[in-house]
């Protein structure tokens, strides 16, 4: 049985907990899953095989293992350390933002005056940013995590994303309409969304948007302003605080369908990054979890049968979804499984 060992110490919690449920009983893959203490608190996952861990200590717990490949979920710091790993073992690394791991040094400076000087200056002389280059490159594997972008940009494809939820019958009185994310226009555009809203019909239905993410500041101010200029017939729910994971689902799980308004450009670290070409939307993840039914910008790329492009009269395709079951049985948590390993054992 190979063995592998996977390491999150900074950010995509989600992924990694999908990794765990997906191997936890697997019979022909052995994972020993390493955590930062803020992710290990965030999971609360209490096995013989997860570890809350610090970068002081593991090297050397590495060092006397005998692993077969070592899997890093995310490179966004502490990249003098994740030179070491690369440099030792056998590395694979999951791909978040495709335009990032292909900047050069020189990008990496010159990004550092551009936003979060202090927190980036840190990056650069504390954390060996301009190494970063160097980490992507001397990687065995580069794991994509969206079948099509992986395809394209020559990523081994690490499936991940699996069905939790049976999809749920709408009622017909009524659609419930989630927005999954943060509030934030720099993200997805909820000006557009909101001056559609503004001039659905009332044709019976009773319309309930919930904007499942925390708004504040001028996006907050902004957005109750919009919200009073809607018809009778709309309710919008939004968030001042975070939302906890388990609400988070809970609300999910109310959903008729999903309303992914995303912002075609999007950057990390400065550098400009694409949504469906370069970088995937979390919310994909929020549709196959859920087995709900999104709608994404017509730019989107998605080959998925549950992703739909957005259509000029959005009310009607509201209606329209509603009345159509989707098929998730692809991911099943069986099927991905066996996928998964399969990948695992050729690498």
């Amino acid at each position: 049985m190979k063995r592998f060992a996977y390491i999150e110490l900074d950010t995509h919690a989600e992924l990694a907990n999908n990794f765990y449920e997906l191997t936890k009983d697997s019979e022909t893959v052995s994972v020993d899953f390493y955590f930062s203490e803020k992710i290990f608190q965030l999971l609360n996952i209490h096995d013989k095989n997860v570890f809350q861990t610090r970068q002081s200590q593991l090297l050397e717990v590495l060092e006397k293992q005998n692993y077969a490949l070592i899997i890093i979920g995310t490179v966004h710091r502490h990249f003098n350390f994740y030179k070491l790993i690369v440099d030792r073992f056998k590395t694979a690394i999951l791909v978040h933002n495709l335009n990032f791991t292909k900047a050069t040094k020189w990008e990496f400076f010159k990004s550092v005056f551009k936003r979060d000087f202090t927190y980036r200056l840190k990056l650069l002389f504390k954390e060996s940013l301009l190494d970063a280059p160097r980490i992507y490159q001397m990687s065995k594997y580069l794991l994509g995590i969206d079948a099509s972008i992986s395809e394209k940009n020559h990523l081994e494809f690490l499936p991940l994303f699996f069905n939790q939820f049976e999809e749920q019958k709408p009622e017909k009185e009524k659609i419930t309409i989630i927005i999954p994310g943060a509030v934030s226009q720099a993200r997805r555009d909820y000006k557009s969304t909101l001056e559609k809203l503004k001039n659905f019909k009332n044709i019976g239905i009773q319309y309930e948007v919930i904007l499942l993410g925390k708004a504040s500041g001028k996006e907050l101010e902004n957005l109750k302003s919009s919200i009073k200029q809607l018809p009778e017939f709309i309710k919008v729910q939004s968030f001042e605080h975070k939302i906890p994971q388990q609400a988070f689902d809970d609300w999910m799980l109310t959903a008729d369908l999903l309303y992914c308004p995303i912002q075609s450009k999007t950057d990390f670290f400065s550098i400009p990054e694409i949504y469906g070409k370069t970088k995937i939307s979390g919310n994909i993840g929020d549709a196959i979890k859920f087995g709900k039914p999104a709608i994404f910008p017509a730019i989107y790329e998605s080959d998925s049968e549950f992703i739909l492009q957005e259509k000029p009269d959005l009310q009607a395709q509201f209606s329209q979804i509603t009345k159509h079951q989707h098929d998730f049985s692809d991911f099943s948590k069986s099927i991905v499984k066996a996928k998964l390993e399969l990948l695992l054992d050729s690498l």
